[in-house]
């Protein structure tokens, strides 16, 4: 373990950095009607601006965490801001749809490298009671993230351009490789090969997976177009697990699953993403093109649920030293789910308080109950030879499940509202895809109720290193071993 000499300025580095990826994930949000008619993007098109992004991110985080292990933590952190820096520069002065959504998946390159080995660096500089302080923050930081950006991106729409929401980053990027450079300390390498073909698969795999399911929405499930792409996205899929199963060095080694919390946690943290996402994408078109909001305004319409999760979000260190992770969790997939099918309710003629504000409280309250449980329990019980591919798998299940979610929920959008025109019809797709938002909401409770909840009768400790090298909890249930 390196020496910690400066905490805060490591977690400081470490959190604006993580924060940087998740504003960007969220600033697009407000943006989206204008980037829309700026760009001349179908529906479609929309979709793949944030999908480009979230599915290469979502693809490639096992390798980054991976390579992390092996050139170094902290020199793959610096070229990973250098990537994501250079891509923001890029969307910023897209004169296309196509510069842009290929921008963005430049973007997804650098966020994959950054998200896991931001994670892999507090494993590394931070243990015992500061690991679990670091962590918090570090689930406080997604939840946070994803609300401000809302409100930054509307700001900068409204005031300036939806391209200053993405130039921002550049000054960001290049003032946390400096302070990278001049306060972190190299991580000890491991020697090894990278799994490129268990990378391709993945990548690949769930890139298939996510075309067929968008283009479903336009062209119908029997197509070509959605039905190759299906075959190709699972073929891939089981080839990974026959590849991670035999190679020396896996990218995502198949014994981190077997551990009934971490597994929980991987698909609870799937299925929840795959429904925000939607909240996310559908609620700011919602205010703009059916409420007639500015994107200001929506930006600020979405401060109930941000204050909300900000206020939850620093209480949660508190209320896990008093509460077991996994009731956490339950609390804060209920309450999101009230309020996501609350939200689902909204029409054109509805008031903004009733029908929007007061369920983004309930929205805001579970993101902030849900996020530290589910983080802590992807990495529980993790030996420290494997944090860094276990880190890439939660921000796998993370990204992943925003690609897929995203997918389903416009392809049940586009469907809907199609014998209504203008507000209405907006207010119709928006509902639809709330409900299915909902739907995947309902699962991921159950798997928390039947998964995890059985064995978290431990409070949110997380894993510290043990003597022999692997990891342990303090107060450790059955739940936690490997």
């Amino acid at each position: 373990m390196p020496r910690n000499s400066k905490p805060a300025a490591i977690l400081a580095i470490i959190l604006i950095s993580y924060f940087m990826i998740l504003l960007d994930n969220s600033v697009i949000f407000t943006g989206l009607p204008s980037i829309r008619e700026g760009l001349d993007l179908s529906p479609t098109g929309l979709s793949w601006v944030q999908d480009a992004y979230t599915l290469v991110f979502g693809g490639l985080l096992l390798l980054g965490a991976r390579a992390g292990d092996i050139v170094g933590r902290r020199r793959l952190f610096v070229i990973g801001l250098g990537v994501f820096g250079t891509a923001s520069l890029l969307i910023g002065l897209a004169p296309a749809g196509w510069w842009m959504i290929a921008a963005r998946a430049l973007q997804g390159v650098g966020a994959a490298i950054v998200a896991p080995t931001s994670l892999a660096l507090i494993t590394a500089y931070f243990e015992g009671e500061a690991r679990s302080r670091a962590v918090a923050w570090y689930a406080a930081t997604a939840g946070i993230g994803a609300s401000l950006g809302l409100l930054v991106g509307g700001a900068l729409t409204d005031l300036i351009s939806w391209r200053a929401a993405f130039l921002v980053n550049v000054p960001i990027a290049i003032a946390m490789i400096i302070a990278a450079r001049a306060v972190l300390i190299e991580t000890p390498r491991q020697s090894g090969r990278i799994d490129v073909v268990g990378a391709l698969c993945a990548t690949l795999g769930m890139g298939g997976l996510v075309f067929g399911i968008i283009e479903s929405g336009e062209t119908g499930w029997g197509s070509a177009r959605v039905v190759v792409p299906l075959v190709v996205g699972v073929v891939l899929l089981a080839a990974l697990v026959v590849t991670e199963s035999r190679v020396a060095q896996p990218i995502m080694p198949l014994r981190l699953f077997r551990s009934r919390e971490r597994s929980g946690a991987y698909a609870a943290r799937l299925l929840y993403l795959g429904a925000m996402i939607g909240f996310f994408f559908f609620t700011t078109q919602y205010l703009q093109d059916a409420l007639g909001f500015t994107p200001l305004e929506a930006g600020l319409g979405f401060l109930p649920m941000s204050l909300v999760n900000f206020i939850v979000a620093l209480a949660i260190p508190r209320l896990r030293t008093r509460v077991p992770d996994a009731l956490l969790l339950a609390g804060g997939v209920l309450l999101t789910l009230v309020g996501m099918v609350w939200l689902s309710r909204a029409g054109i003629s509805e008031v903004y308080l009733t029908s929007v504000a007061l369920p983004m409280v309930l929205v805001g309250a579970g993101q902030g109950l849900a996020f530290a449980p589910l983080t802590s329990s992807g990495i529980a019980g993790v030996p420290p030879q494997d944090a860094g591919a276990a880190s890439g798998l939660v921000n796998t299940a993370h990204q992943l499940g925003m690609a897929l979610g995203l997918a389903v929920l416009s392809a049940v959008a586009v469907r809907a509202g199609t014998a209504l025109t203008g507000p209405a019809a907006v207010a119709q797709q928006v509902g639809a895809a709330l409900t299915a938002g909902s739907a995947l909401l309902g699962v991921a409770l159950v798997v928390v109720l039947v998964v995890l909840v059985p064995g978290g009768r431990t409070k949110g400790a997380l894993p510290v290193p043990g003597p022999t090298g692997t990891a342990t909890r303090p107060e450790a249930g059955a739940a936690s071993s490997s």
